[in-house]
């Protein structure tokens, strides 16, 4: 016991910045409760993330910020290191020659399954063991299958097994343990501590309710508050009907699993409880079928629709980023995105599908723009969200299913309350007219202080038109037609 007290466990943060339930750390706290030793905390900051700066960074950078202060609080430190990652591994084992293993939560979805096979093969050939573990999700990517062996195409099938599945209850991590044996020593990157530093001077945005207590204060208010209404609420924008934890999900502040057992133990209507947990389905799923096709961020899934020919028009592009597109509806959705780098769930499917079904432009072009921007931007949700909205992903809507954007802003915000929060333009448009502004004559333009072309701008598609058209394009007929 003596002997190992003086090696140490580090732990390497990803999207899990919490000491709560957290999987790896559970294990590195169990490894010294039986052998001795001390942990150490680390972020490993990819060169490559540092160079752009998408404004989902600045939640993401601050909440890292917040855990690393949180660390400090309770005397250790979240240690930054960056370079490729052999040369970031290799100058934490400097500065810690102690370090006998390394733990971390999966990340083997995307980019990060090759930066982890690199950092195992640099890890073992200096005979530290490198334990991951599955911890962002309720199941494995892999494990809820059909059953011969192979991946469910369409979610219904797949949410039934799912539902069966048994899910691991949150670990109790004990927390005396946990302060008592946390280390905390010489920087061992300076250059990456004064980049990450740099990044944070940099924010555009100044997000405050961050963290772990926030985030649980967050799942417990909701669970008390809004859960019983959340299967009637959770479809109109201008209701505070969502949980909005997915910020918090997005940078592991809270517990997959915490959520999960808190919404199933909850009192709310089992209807209320089964349409939340069934999202929390759904962002397995779509991991699922990412595992399965490691190209889906670049490649549509249904072979049938890979060589259509997307527009790439950037005046129509630019129209829709900034919420100037003449459909109310529309242009407050990509207004509040702009705004709060967040955006309502049924405001994503309705200016998915208007960017891909109305301006036919690439669904590759708007998921970028919502990975640049969402604090919440999953990788394999996205993706899933964007090749559902743009009928060519699995268990896609078909492509004659069209949002009309006029029907879901008359049906999801009838009196546009969510329009006029976004699109102050329109403030004294009377009901009538909010959702058709274009209805409106000139008279009443200079009476609700709303010119058409001037102070809003006019439709800049047709929607019936670009409806038969769009059918059209996926029939693979020609454009006139």
């Amino acid at each position: 016991m003596l002997g190992n007290n003086d090696t140490f466990k580090a732990v390497w943060f990803r999207r899990d910045f919490r000491l709560h339930d957290h999987t790896a750390l559970n294990h590195a706290i169990e490894a010294i409760e039986q052998h001795g030793g001390k942990w150490l905390a680390f972020f490993y900051l990819d060169p490559k993330t540092a160079s752009v700066e998408p404004v989902h960074h600045d939640y993401f950078f601050q909440t890292v910020m917040h855990f690393k202060q949180t660390l400090k609080a309770n005397d250790g430190d979240l240690y930054i290191i960056t370079g490729t990652i052999e040369d970031a591994l290799s100058k934490l084992l400097q500065a810690f020659p102690e370090i006998d293993a390394v733990y971390a939560n999966d990340d083997r979805i995307g980019e990060g399954r090759l930066r982890d096979e690199a950092a195992e093969q640099f890890l073992s050939e200096q005979s530290i063991p490198f334990f991951t573990f599955e911890d962002a999700f309720l199941t494995k990517p892999d494990q809820v299958l059909k059953k011969d062996g192979t991946p469910y195409k369409v979610f219904t099938p797949y949410y039934k097994a799912w539902a069966k599945e048994r899910k691991r209850t949150p670990a109790v991590i004990k927390k005396d343990v946990l302060i008592s044996s946390v280390y905390k020593g010489t920087t061992p990157d300076p250059e990456a501590e004064a980049l990450f530093a740099n990044l944070l001077k940099k924010c555009r945005f100044d997000w405050s309710a961050i963290g772990e207590e926030h985030a649980i204060k967050r799942l417990q208010m909701f669970t008390k508050k809004r859960l019983t209404g959340y299967k009637a609420n959770r479809d109109f924008p201008s209701i505070i009907g969502t949980s909005r934890l997915s910020p918090y999900i997005k940078t592991g502040a809270l517990s997959i699993r915490s959520i999960y057992y808190h919404i199933l133990n909850s009192e709310a209507d089992s209807y209320s409880a089964e349409t939340f947990l069934k999202e929390l389905a759904w962002r397995d799923f779509y991991r699922m079928v990412h595992f399965y096709e490691p190209d889906c961020k670049d490649r549509e899934i249904m072979k049938a629709y890979r060589e259509l020919k997307w527009s790439h028009d950037q005046d129509e592009l630019t129209s829709w980023k900034r919420g100037e597109t003449g459909f109310p509806i529309v242009d407050a959705g990509m207004r509040q995105l702009l705004n709060e780098g967040w955006m309502h769930n049924r405001l994503r499917m309705i200016t998915a599908s208007f960017l891909t079904k109305d301006l036919l432009i690439d669904w590759r072009l708007g998921e970028r723009y919502f990975e640049r921007m969402l604090i919440d931007y999953d990788p394999s949700s996205n993706i899933g969200g964007w090749q559902w909205a743009a009928s060519v992903g699995t268990d896609a809507v078909p492509y004659f299913r069209i949002f009309n954007p006029v029907t879901q802003s008359k049906r999801f915000d009838k009196n546009g309350t969510y329009i006029r929060t976004y699109i102050p333009e329109l403030k004294h448009v009377p009901d009538q007219y909010i959702h058709e502004p274009w209805k409106m004559s000139e008279e009443e333009q200079v009476k609700y202080k709303c010119r058409l072309d001037e102070d809003y701008p006019l439709p800049i598609v047709d929607h019936s038109k670009q409806r038969k058209k769009a059918i059209s394009f996926f029939k693979g007929e020609d454009d006139e037609r």
